[in-house]
């Protein structure tokens, strides 16, 4: 809940009016919180993690704490105003064809690295499912017309920092715990690699159907 505070709190800036946007905002959340809700059940019953405990209310939603729910809804808040705040606070970033080269790049080589560790649960279904979904986007560029590459990656370099900071404190408790033999075993600081890839996906997810909303506003 401390890592939203910040961002709550800065939502009423009038440079930035996020307060103004949440109609547009907590409806782009729900199918990306569903989707990630339905994933985490099925790898917390599966094994591929697991939570301690002894740092969690014991509050549970099908087989996930109360605080992991929260989870999918906190963080794209936070996600989100720091797009906001890029987009508001750096008007001149416009697309460039090397932000799309990228994540087009980006998707071939998630899909070949969910092929060569198929075995992985964690590390293929992740490379996988954000592989799967950049490629939507170009292939119904149409509908995800609004959507800015290098907004979005420099965006999400920015999200980065506190993620790896959160992520780094819950894994370093531990409060989540993860079976190594469903991931690549590579680590930034006590954050499986993998981690990376799985903020992405939720990231893009609420920022592509948030900047739809908004473009059917105008």
């Amino acid at each position: 809940m401390a890592s939203v505070a910040g961002p709550l709190a800065l939502s009423f800036d009038k440079k930035v009016g996020f307060c103004k946007k949440w109609k547009y905002l907590f409806p782009a959340m729900i199918i990306p919180a569903l989707f990630y809700i339905v994933w985490d059940i099925f790898f917390t019953v599966r094994g591929v993690w697991y939570f301690n405990e002894k740092y969690i209310t014991g509050i549970k939603i099908a087989a996930l704490p109360l605080e992991e729910v929260l989870f999918f809804i906190l963080v794209p808040y936070c996600c989100i105003f720091i797009y906001e705040c890029v987009r508001t606070y750096f008007p001149n970033i416009r697309n460039k064809k090397g932000s799309d080269i990228f994540l087009k790049t980006l998707a071939i080589a998630l899909l070949i690295g969910a092929i060569l560790f198929h075995a992985k649960y964690y590390s293929s279904w992740t490379f996988l499912f954000t592989s799967l979904f950049i490629i939507i986007v170009y292939v119904c560029r149409k509908y995800f017309e609004t959507f800015d590459a290098i907004s979005f990656l420099v965006s999400y370099v920015v999200i980065l920092i506190p993620f790896l900071i959160v992520n780094g404190f819950l894994t370093a408790i531990p409060v989540v715990i993860y079976n190594d033999a469903e991931n690549l075993g590579i680590r930034i600081y006590t954050i499986p690699f993998e981690d990376v890839f799985y903020g992405l996906l939720l990231t893009m997810m609420v920022v592509c159907l948030y900047e739809r909303r908004l473009n059917r506003k105008a």
